[in-house]
């Protein structure tokens, strides 16, 4: 029920009849047309760039040949008017009874209107958050987890086969300071005196309570153990105690992954994996032996000046070469991303999504060059960067560091201010770019609060029927009667808010082909200003009411309306990942 792409057919279609010819006598590529809203409203329901696109290639004059193109559309029954506008705009304005007609179909749809067959079942591995399982989840990784969230719900609901997962860091050096801090934990639960925590370790209380678990499970035997053998134990009791800890944290925010994906099983069993994926891009002709010149500004941990197994990336976009094995033997941090992408092509992934905070940027030119090594042009893989959260309460910025145990969790802050505002005032921004976090503003139920907006309208809808079942006696109303009552409404205001709603199916089709969940939020807000704004000329004016116990025909036309606006508002929350409450107090 795109009605874009409707239009976009009948266009072509209007074009085709033209029978326009470029300068070899060819028909020209119709691809490029579009039918789009008119950037301002008063000039029609839709606008084409058809004459504009086709001008050139077929050696006419656009506002020409918008002319004969107008003419030709006037023909449509749903077309009321034509206008050529600027440079060879053409704008149509359409009957009320498309419109009407447009609602009365919504309605059939309910809540799976919008939804799109474009991404054609695509297997879509959507990677979001994956925080080192080395403490609870802090306020940082709230927005990632948000973004890739409702990124996934959106390309779920326009066709794609979706898998939404988390890779657990939980091999590398992070994992054993993990241990080492858990140690001391356990060493303080059985009474000894501990003092201050030594530097380079984990200092926050969150790890008291895995000391007392391991008191509980082993007693003082880990002290007579081996030190290797204890700390390996207590590593893994660590881990799964973080991952049942960021579970419960993520859930708070409505965020649940398919899959959990463990880092440490690419490095079981000899390193298999990772070597496999080496060996595969050594036969593609990827790998080589050679020494890396050492990098601009400060020198990463893993860099040697000796001759290691390198990944030649430059060859496949990248800046630099890449490291893989150490001149010891040893695998790099890469190795286990060449790894981990390989598993996700072989899982028949063919569309990789990683959402990274922006300190990860140096991360997407060897993501996107390793993508095309392991699997060319069969895999497109999309990095998504999300910017840094600024804390503030009370117009006062909240500092926080992991490192000293002093920051604010992500569990506070949806304790504070719920899980909807933090949802949705997550995506009211850009993804790339910087996003403050006002405890106070994000609660106030004001306009200038766009979740409080948003979530009004929908508890504003339920409240009109049950104003409307307290008036006409009904308990309940038929879908199917409120959509053929739609003819009555021919009310710009009533109009106006059909079209509203019928951008919805090319919003979603557009969010998901850009990957920006953001789209989304700005429209449900503007969709709720439209609605606010309709009902306060209610409110003006009596005879524009939603409730008309004089007229239950016209009532129920306008009823079949609220219903429409509250399936879309609806339907956007649930993909965002908030509530649309039938009340509010």
């Amino acid at each position: 029920m795109n009605i874009f792409a409707d239009f976009t057919a009948r266009v072509t279609k209007a074009v085709e009849a033209l029978d326009l010819k470029d300068k070899d006598g060819v028909s020209p590529d119709l691809s490029r047309i579009a039918v789009e809203p008119p950037r301002d409203a008063s000039h029609g329901d839709l606008a084409t760039n058809a004459a504009m696109v086709l001008a050139k290639p077929t050696g006419q004059n656009p506002r020409v040949l918008a002319e004969k193109l107008a003419q030709a559309l006037r023909e449509d029954k749903d077309v009321a008017a034509t206008e050529v506008a600027g440079p060879g705009f053409v704008n149509l304005r359409l009957q009320d009874g498309f419109w009407q007609a447009h609602l009365s179909a919504l309605l059939g749809e309910g809540r799976n209107y919008g939804r799109s067959t474009i991404g054609a079942g695509r297997k879509t591995n959507v990677e979001y958050v994956s925080a080192n399982p080395t403490g609870p989840m802090h306020v940082g990784h709230c927005r990632g987890a948000v973004v890739g969230d409702a990124l996934a719900n959106l390309m779920a609901f326009a066709g794609y086969d979706v898998t939404k997962e988390y890779v657990i860091n939980d091999a590398g050096s992070q994992i054993d300071v993990l241990g080492r801090s858990a140690l001391l934990r356990y060493r303080e639960a059985l009474g000894e005196d501990i003092g201050e925590i030594p530097a380079g370790l984990y200092p926050g209380d969150y790890l008291v309570p895995v000391g007392h678990a391991l008191v509980k499970e082993f007693g003082r035997s880990l002290l007579q153990m081996p030190d290797d053998e204890a700390l390996a134990i207590v590593k893994d009791r660590t881990i799964d105690a973080m991952m049942v800890m960021i579970r419960e944290d993520l859930a708070l925010l409505n965020v649940h992954h398919d899959v959990f994906f463990s880092e440490r099983t690419l490095h079981a069993d000899g390193a298999r994996k990772i070597r496999s994926a080496i060996n595969d891009l050594t036969l593609k002709g990827h790998i080589y032996k050679g020494k890396l010149p050492p990098p601009k500004g400060e020198k990463p941990d893993d860099w040697e000046d000796r001759e290691q197994t390198l990944f030649r990336s430059t060859a496949v976009g990248d800046d630099m070469d890449r490291a893989l094995v150490k001149s010891d033997g040893s695998f790099t941090y890469f190795a286990a991303d060449v790894a981990y992408l390989k598993d996700k092509v072989d899982r028949g992934f063919v569309d990789l999504i990683y959402v990274l905070g922006a300190d990860h940027g140096g991360y997407v030119k060897r993501l996107e060059a390793l993508a095309r090594a392991v699997a060319g042009d069969d895999v497109k893989l999309t990095v998504l960067l999300c910017n840094l959260v600024k804390l503030f309460r009370d117009g006062e910025p909240v500092r926080m560091s992991k490192r000293s145990g002093d920051f604010v969790t992500l569990r506070e802050v949806v304790e504070e201010v719920g899980r909807d505002p933090v949802r949705f005032m997550m995506l009211y921004r850009k993804s790339d770019a910087p996003l403050d976090f006002d405890f106070a503003k994000v609660t106030e139920q004001s306009k200038d609060n766009p979740v409080f907006y948003v979530q009004y309208a929908s508890a504003r809808c339920h409240s009109v029927f049950r104003q409307a079942s307290e008036q006409l006696g009904e308990a309940n109303f038929d879908r199917s009667s409120l959509a053929k009552a739609a003819a009555s409404l021919t009310d710009e205001g009533e109009i106006g808010l059909i079209r509203k709603l019928a951008e919805y199916p090319r919003l979603i089709e557009s969010a998901a082909l850009a990957l920006e969940p953001h789209r989304l939020a700005f429209y449900l807000y503007d969709l709720a200003s439209s609605f606010h704004g309709h009902w306060n000329r209610g409110t003006d004016n009596p005879d524009l009411r939603f409730v008309k116990v004089n007229d239950r025909q016209l009532t129920h036309a306008r009823l079949g309306l609220v219903q429409a606006v509250s399936d879309v508002l609806t339907s956007g929350l649930t993909l965002i990942g908030a509530a649309a409450p039938t009340e509010m107090r």
